[in-house]
């Protein structure tokens, strides 16, 4: 039987949830983060992350959506006062039926799917955690493998990149790389294993606009910074670097965007050769 705890005060272990959603390195010394929200906690069940609790407040009923995850999921229960999980879920307007803390996955490359329809989001140096999620979300929707988040980066699991998700955080393999080697090693040893995966930066100065580039077999896409664009290092490396055109008055597309419209282009072109 799961275990229960009772927490009325904003005691050591409240203190410790509080900080996972304001402090980068205790959520890494923790190797847990805390989700809000109805989706992303019923993704992070379906898709098998570790539960270490699951939060919800004494004193009011429960949906049958909380009760039935309550009832099925192997993880500590924590109880406390409505106010409390107001705090913690970061709406002052109600207190949340359901708070979940979550185990952190490994930063390994080797999570990522590798093989012919291999598609993988590089985002260079993010540093807004916004801009994160909604490229998760992107990559989700259009059936990337996974996305990789390079260099001095915002976090990927700040309740911001997760909240705007919309928990594709869960359904997406989402790796850290400290430096564009790592992944450029990992790519050396694909190709070594016979996989031709290609490396294809993004850039408003782009050898050719990426509906003429053939995005159909392995790729690693390349979105940079949000006001640097791509850096120095991952130019280099690139086999190919493609445009998006655009008119009007803008003079660039917000990073995430621009990922997503090159997500796009590579699985429109993918339909049409299935």
């Amino acid at each position: 039987m799961a275990k229960t705890l009772k927490i009325t005060t904003r005691n050591a272990s409240f203190q410790q949830w509080q900080a996972l959603l304001t402090n980068r390195t205790k959520r890494q010394r923790a190797g847990e983060f805390l989700v809000q929200g109805v989706r992303p906690i019923s993704l992070a069940v379906e898709h098998g992350w570790e539960i270490r609790a699951l939060l919800h407040p004494y004193g009011q009923g429960l949906s049958r959506w909380a009760r039935d995850l309550l009832d099925r999921v192997d993880s500590v229960r924590v109880v406390m006062t409505p106010d409390l999980m107001a705090e913690l879920g970061g709406k002052d307007e109600e207190s949340p039926e359901l708070l979940a803390v979550v185990g952190l996955p490994e930063d390994r490359l080797d999570r990522l799917p590798a093989g012919p329809d291999s598609l993988v989001l590089v985002f260079d140096r993010p540093t807004t955690p916004g801009n994160i999620g909604t490229l998760v979300r992107s990559a989700d929707a259009f059936g990337a493998s996974g996305v990789v988040i390079t260099g001095h980066a915002a976090d990927p699991y700040d309740p911001k990149a997760v909240r705007a998700s919309t928990g594709s955080l869960f359904a997406v393999p989402v790796v850290r790389a400290a430096s564009h080697r790592e992944v450029v090693d990992w790519v050396t040893g694909l190709r070594g294993h016979g996989l031709p995966i290609e490396i294809v930066g993004t850039d408003e100065d782009g050898d050719l606009d990426v509906a003429d580039y053939d995005l159909t077999g392995p790729r690693v896409v390349l979105v940079g910074n949000e006001t640097n664009g791509l850096s120095t290092g991952w130019r280099e490396v690139s086999d190919r670097t493609v445009r998006i055109p655009i008119t009007g008055a803008a003079s660039s597309l917000n990073a995430a965007t621009a990922g997503t419209v090159v997500l796009y282009e590579a699985a429109r072109q993918r339909a049409r050769t299935q």
